[in-house]
């Protein structure tokens, strides 16, 4: 069975405008400090739905070999669109802490950056660490945006969360390590 070859590229562009959708339900979803429960879960499945795209692109794309340069490039910038409105939404909240956040996304925009940089060069495809690390934070966000709160209650749900968050700040923070590791000796290699 053929596929259509820019079909993964299509999926990975279309968490572009999920990651907006959801974003804009979140906030509606908590604002005020009234919960509306029924915005909260449609931002929350919309957001599960959106970051599992992510596995259905890279899957198609290896399995009937039409890897793309694109792809590379655009799946995780779609990835940290889409997960940097998860933990913004969730900081705007109150939900998540601000400087749990800053750290992620500085690590997270940082090496985005660095891609884009040096695309001209070569385009850097996700590691293994990195794929590890954006997983947990999609089981992470989306465990902190389903409003299971009501069910658990609120101490519990908040304990989860924070050791969630810390989790994904770790593995975050080391894959960027990963990462940076990597290109320094992949530019010692090419001299």
């Amino acid at each position: 069975m053929a596929i259509p070859r820019q079909l993964p590229n299509a999926i990975t562009i279309a968490r572009i405008p999920l990651a907006v959708v959801f974003f804009v339900l979140l906030l509606l979803g908590g604002t005020y400090g009234v919960p509306d429960l029924a915005l909260r879960w449609t931002a929350a499945i919309l957001f599960i739905f959106a970051i599992s795209t992510d596995w259905v692109d890279g899957y198609l794309a290896r399995r009937y070999e039409i890897v793309s340069d694109f792809g590379k490039l655009w799946d995780p910038i779609a990835d940290k669109l889409l997960t940097g409105a998860g933990f913004i939404g969730l900081a705007i909240l109150g939900e998540v802490s601000w400087w749990i956040v800053a750290i992620i996304l500085v690590r997270e925009w940082g090496i985005t950056i660095h891609r884009l940089m040096i695309v001209n060069e070569h385009v850097v495809a996700a590691a293994w660490m990195g794929k590890v690390k954006t997983a947990v934070q999609g089981v992470a966000l989306a465990w902190a945006l389903m409003p299971l709160h009501v069910v658990i209650g609120l101490p519990a749900w908040t304990l989860i969360t924070f050791v969630l968050m810390l989790v994904v700040l770790v593995l975050t923070i080391w894959s960027g390590i990963d990462y940076v590791v990597a290109q320094v000796r992949g530019a010692r290699r090419s001299r």
